[in-house]
């Protein structure tokens, strides 16, 4: 798990390298205006992925962060034993903006402590109704919410105001593989990591007729492998920010060399696929279209956490390949960028 820092840590970094979020002074050229608006979800006090997925988010100017929800892990989650993960994601996000010198922290929302308890009853949350304030709000450009995690926040908006569903795409990383489009890995969970958070809230996204979802499962989100070298040299030398997320998954893989688990050569970063499929489609004719996806009707999510296939439902998108050279290629130039504007005092 990503550690969880003590609030309100100074890390040094002058005035002249602090920032609002809009900004871009690392750059040497001003961005274009921002094409969509995005909502990242993510459970930041679990595997250190999600720090790589919201740095590279916050680098993208082609969108803009218009939040950040610091949401929770399951009950018993093997990477902690705290009971208030989403604080703990919360400190960890908060965290994150000082060492990049981003003073925009109100971006970071705190969400539910707890999973649903049925399909019925919300966890409200701060989070939820900051997602119903932005949903609803008039802006001609699309909303996407990139979820990396579980979907208690998003599914208890949608239950506090039905309409938020109409108003924004779910970019989700998560759930099991679908029969004929992959095999689950060897010694797979019962259920999917992402959804077992909170089953409940993906059955009422998955339930919500006027939710448009595309899904990265298990299978697909697997694919974004990033070698060690690259993690050492390119990100891992790649100033303070770079060096910090590598020791958290340094840290990580030496936890899981000692409790006797095989270390490989890589490591999967698949919530940064949330990055590739909002904040790096083409120019004209806008669309994910380096990565690959099938168009089928939306399942049902039953509580075991299996599909049951539906017909005659909405349509919705299951990626089946990720352009991993984009995303690996974007990142680490991206942070290259920062870290070369960070050191330059």
């Amino acid at each position: 798990m990503t550690r969880v820092p003590a609030p309100g840590v100074d890390h040094g970094i002058p005035a002249s390298k602090r920032w609002r979020y809009g900004e871009t002074p690392w750059r040497d050229v001003p961005p274009c205006p921002p094409a969509a608006r995005v909502i990242v979800d993510n459970d930041f006090a679990g595997d250190p992925d999600d720090l790589y997925q919201l740095v590279h988010h916050l680098l993208s100017p082609s969108v803009e962060v218009v939040g950040v929800v610091a949401s929770h892990l399951r009950d018993g989650d093997p990477m902690t034993d705290s009971s208030h993960t989403a604080t703990d994601a919360e400190l960890i996000a908060l965290d994150l903006l000082a060492r990049m010198g981003c003073e925009s922290t109100e971006l970071i929302w705190r969400g539910a402590e707890q999973a649903l308890a049925d399909c019925e009853t919300p966890q409200d949350s701060p989070a939820a109704r900051r997602i119903i304030a932005e949903a609803l709000r008039d802006d001609p450009r699309p909303l996407y919410y990139a979820a990396g995690g579980g979907l208690t926040d998003l599914a208890s908006a949608i239950l506090i105001e039905p309409e938020v569903a109409e108003r924004l795409t779910l970019v989700w990383v998560g759930g099991s593989e679908y029969a004929g489009l992959g095999d689950p890995p060897p010694g797979a969970m019962p259920i999917e990591y992402n959804l077992m958070i909170d089953v409940n809230s993906g059955r009422v996204c998955f339930d919500a007729q006027d939710l448009t979802i595309w899904q990265v499962p298990r299978d697909t989100y697997r694919q974004a492998i990033i070698s060690e070298s690259v993690l050492r040299i390119r990100l891992g030398q790649s100033g303070p920010l770079g060096a910090y997320m590598y020791r958290e998954i340094k840290q990580l893989l030496d936890d899981c060399a000692a409790a006797g688990q095989p270390v490989t050569g890589g490591y999967d970063i698949g919530d940064n696929a949330l990055v590739l499929l909002t904040a790096l489609q083409t120019v004209y004719e806008a669309d994910t279209s380096s990565s690959r996806w099938i168009v089928k009707p939306t399942p049902r999510i039953m509580e075991s956490g299996d599909y049951r296939p539906m017909h005659g439902t909405r349509p919705m998108r299951v990626y089946t390949s990720i352009d991993m050279r984009l995303i690996v290629e974007d990142l680490c130039l991206k942070i290259e960028e920062f870290a070369k504007w960070q050191a330059d005092v």
